[in-house]
């Protein structure tokens, strides 16, 4: 994968690229679909475990079937969505799926009732392989709806919710940004103006901050719009699925338990200091009386320049990989030798960094914007980390045992950026060097830990005003945003006025059916923190650990995970832990300001 070729390559995904192939695939998953409702509707109670078992690898099958075709909708439409024909392919494969969900609603409906009258199913030796996941329906199981709600609730999410997070997304890839730099004035789509609130000139940070928040400032109206829509319609449907709390749906589709969230956003919540006494440290090196928002994340000043290629990025990446396992390297590098990477800056490509599993393939996608930042670079490792995830999962595992949660699916895209972290403090040649990426790790474990929980707050206070009856303007949003920012930073920030529009560019908010996304990146960064410890302390031994951890994909709980390494996630102790490695690294680097 050379400079000029960092496009990913679909084609693997599909026989034909062809508009009327497509439809026609298309129509076949949906006939394949009505054919299951036609074969089980009305018939799953009545079912033994031998019956249940068939019935599950016949779904199975149906997903791989699928899964291919829709996926190329979806990362084509992704990679640029200013392509008429991907609109065209992304819609069609928008009402498949919506079509799909629709005719096999009744499988989940009639499981749980088979599973709610003989529960003890669950524990058959046929059934063994997917015990987890039967224990997780039957958690679920009070807040399923009849069939025909179900099928009604999805036909009312195309046209409603799921319309706000396209129309979020829309705008965020079509629009661009004129700002100034080297004496030019230029005109930059969202996913390349943004590489500048990294840039070494400070002024150039402040104006692209400016120029971007402003902007989306303008469209308050809109974007607050979309948030009284999806507040308020989740906590109607909270009321439908008879969910005691806002945070109840997130917690099951996660796999855990609120006192689990209660102690790791207790935890964070006692150790803001920790992250105010880092931003301190910072505005030292900074050389500045006080951090502007734009420093927050801003590189050291007076560092060489780091600037890396694509082909360096690559190479940084697979030998950080190497240093901990093999086949964790083997996987990256097939990422990179099949172009299952898009990292090219165009106008019409989806915001943000994300991976996205291809099941049947044993392999997966990624999409990110390159443009040579070492913080890019720590992306790349970071989305890497979920590719190999994914493979761990598709080559060991049965679909329905692939459905991780948020949180864990963090857990090898995080220990990815820390290899990284490593390998470049080993190869640092100076202080600075060991500088520059001991404050990339302490800035990402900051952002994601403690700017991320404001959110987990942001989101609770609006749901609280929106009971409440309170008027969600784009103002009042804002006054809720900056209160629960402030909750974390303190007085250690000056912001400039156009960052209370910060939360109007979180797709994370719009996206329908998902509900309170922040905690479980905390969960994520702190888990893997605390493994991380283990690691330095194990060694080669740790390996295995974390091999199997992954591997087991969706047949553990997180707890479950957590006690087979002797650590329980219950409990503030354990969340600590990946306190005092973040402790650690804050360690090592006031001490390279001795």
């Amino acid at each position: 994968m050379t400079e000029s070729n960092m496009a990913w390559n679909l084609a693997p995904l599909v026989d034909s690229s062809d508009l009327e192939y497509l439809k026609t695939q298309m129509e076949q998953l949906i006939a394949e679909a009505e054919k299951l409702g036609k074969d089980y509707r009305d018939k799953i109670t009545s079912l033994d475990a031998n019956g249940l078992l068939k019935l599950l690898k016949r779904i199975e099958k149906n997903i791989l079937e699928r899964e291919s075709v829709l996926r190329y909708a979806r990362l084509r439409y992704s990679a640029n969505s200013l392509d008429p024909e991907a609109k065209q392919i992304n819609d069609m494969g928008r009402r498949a799926e919506m079509k799909i969900q629709q005719e096999t609603a009744f499988a989940m409906i009639e499981t749980t009732q088979l599973l709610t009258q003989k529960p003890e199913l669950v524990n058959d030796p046929i059934l063994s392989e997917y015990k987890h996941m039967l224990e997780v329906i039957v958690r679920g199981a009070p807040h399923i709806l009849s069939e025909k709600e179900e099928r009604l609730i999805i036909q009312k999410d195309r046209f409603g919710i799921d319309s706000f997070y396209r129309l979020q997304q829309d705008w965020l890839t079509t629009r661009t940004f004129k700002i100034e730099v080297d004496g030019k004035i230029r005109e930059m789509p969202y996913g390349e103006i943004t590489a500048l609130y990294e840039h070494p000139d400070r002024q150039l940070r402040k104006k692209s901050n400016r120029i971007v928040y402003s902007q989306l400032g303008e469209d308050e109206i809109l974007w607050a719009s979309g948030f009284r829509a999806i507040f308020g319609d989740h906590l109607e449907t909270c009321k439908l699925r008879k969910w005691p709390t806002p945070l109840t749906q997130s917690v099951i589709d996660n796999d855990i338990d609120e006192q689990t969230v209660k102690a790791l956003m207790d935890t964070v919540e006692n150790h803001v200091k920790l992250y105010q006494r880092y931003l301190r440290l910072k505005t030292r090196m900074m050389k500045l009386p006080k951090l502007a928002n734009y420093d927050i994340i801003a590189p050291l000043p007076d560092m060489p320049d780091r600037s890396f290629t694509w082909d360096q990025a690559r190479t940084l990446v697979i030998e950080s990989y190497k240093s901990f396992d093999k086949e964790f390297a083997d996987i990256v590098e097939h990422m990179f030798e099949k172009r299952r990477i898009d990292a090219e800056v165009r106008k019409g490509k989806s915001s943000g960094a994300w991976c996205a599993s291809w099941l049947s393939g044993n392999s997966a996608f990624i999409l990110m914007s390159f443009n040579g930042a070492i913080g890019e670079v720590f992306t790349l490792a970071h989305e890497n980390g979920h590719a190999v995830h994914s493979v761990l999962m598709s080559t060991k595992l049965s679909p329905l045992n692939t459905s991780i949660s948020f949180g864990v699916a963090e857990t090898a895209s995080i220990f990815g950026e820390l290899l990284l972290a490593e390998k470049l403090i080993a190869q640092a040649k100076t202080k600075a060097e060991k500088q520059e990426v001991l404050t990339r790790i302490l800035d990402e474990f900051g952002m994601t830990v403690f700017q991320v929980s404001a959110r987990f707050f942001f989101e609770t206070w609006l749901y609280e005003a929106t009971e409440r009856g309170e008027f969600l303007d784009g103002e009042t949003i804002a006054k809720y945003w900056t209160k629960a920012r402030d909750k974390m930073y303190g007085d250690t920030i000056e912001w400039l006025p156009e960052m209370k529009w910060e939360w109007t560019m979180k797709a994370h908010y719009y996206i329908p059916r998902f509900r309170y996304y922040n905690w479980p990146y905390v969960y994520g960064q702190l888990f893997v923190f605390a493994l991380y410890q283990l690691y330095k302390e194990q060694g080669s031994a740790f390996v295995p650990k974390l091999k199997a951890l992954l591997s087991s994909g969706s047949t553990k709980s997180p707890r479950e995970m957590g006690l087979e390494l002797g650590l329980d996630i219950t409990t503030p102790e354990f969340w600590t832990l990946g306190m005092k490695m973040a402790e650690e690294f804050l360690k090592e680097l006031e001490s390279l300001m001795e």
